[in-house]
């Protein structure tokens, strides 16, 4: 059986179509970025990949970042911008002009894909960070990634997306404090090396921590005084040994 529609059902009905196609396609196929000017609101519709990439720092055309091209006050409403509203606030109605003010501006919602993926990212950051710089003072090597993590769920720890990991770690690392013993602080390595591997060395040395002194012999070898965490200390003195084959001499200094 073929049903069609009559003027009248046409009239009534399709703009309630027309308006459900369109939600689908905001909530499936692209996002908002929002900017408040003076107290209204401006809304630009775009894709949600693009434009994070845009906000993170990545070159586009604005044209390339954009999924619609209107200004809104409501985008799930469709409700566009006047020309006046545009110029009051921007002082210019060019729809690209107040797209890339609002984009440079304004707040993506992310999509629940891409929280996601950015929580569990800054996560894994978060971890390294205190992977990098604190020990077990039982033990003063580094917690495992694996405890620290299964801590941060222990007290629930809650990730924003966006903030640095530096900063969030301040207060992460105070909470876990409680239920996990944690140390840090640096200390001094004296590093002595025969000369067929001391160029090698400096570069090691310079990718884990602060070299307080760098002296060259006269046979070519190198002897050094480098400050590193003390998480790092295993690490370096394993990359010492990698790459000396064992001939590398370090020891601390009070």
């Amino acid at each position: 059986m073929t049903l069609e529609l009559n003027e009248v059902s046409r009239t009534v009905y399709m703009p309630q179509i027309k308006t459900a196609c369109k939600r689908y396609i905001l909530t499936d196929k692209m996002t908002t970025v929002r900017l408040t000017v003076g107290g209204e609101r401006f809304e630009i519709l775009v894709n949600p990949d693009t434009a994070l990439a845009y906000k993170q720092g990545k070159k586009f055309e604005i044209s390339q970042v954009l999924a619609s091209d209107q200004i809104y006050t409501d985008s799930s409403k469709g409700d566009r911008a006047s020309s006046d509203k545009l110029i009051k606030a921007f002082r210019t109605d060019s729809i690209l002009k107040v797209a890339e003010i609002i984009l440079q501006r304004g707040e993506l919602q992310l999509t629940t894909e891409q929280r996601r993926k950015m929580v569990e990212d800054k996560r894994r950051q978060i971890i390294s960070l205190i992977a990098k710089n604190y020990v077990d003072p039982k033990t003063n090597l580094p917690h495992p990634p694996v405890r620290i993590e299964q801590a941060m769920n222990q007290i629930r720890v809650s990730i924003d997306p966006v903030r640095p990991a530096e900063e969030q770690a301040k207060k992460i690392i105070d909470d876990l404090r409680l239920i996990l013993p944690l140390k840090t602080g640096n200390l001094k390595l004296k590093v002595k090396v025969d000369a067929v591997y001391a160029p090698q060395v400096i570069g090691v040395l310079k990718g884990f921590g602060n070299i307080l002194k760098e002296e060259w012999r006269q046979d070519g070898g190198l002897d050094a005084v480098i400050e590193v965490p003390v998480a790092m200390q295993r690490t370096l003195l394993d990359r010492l040994a990698a790459t000396t084959k064992g001939t590398a001499q370090a020891s601390t200094l009070e």
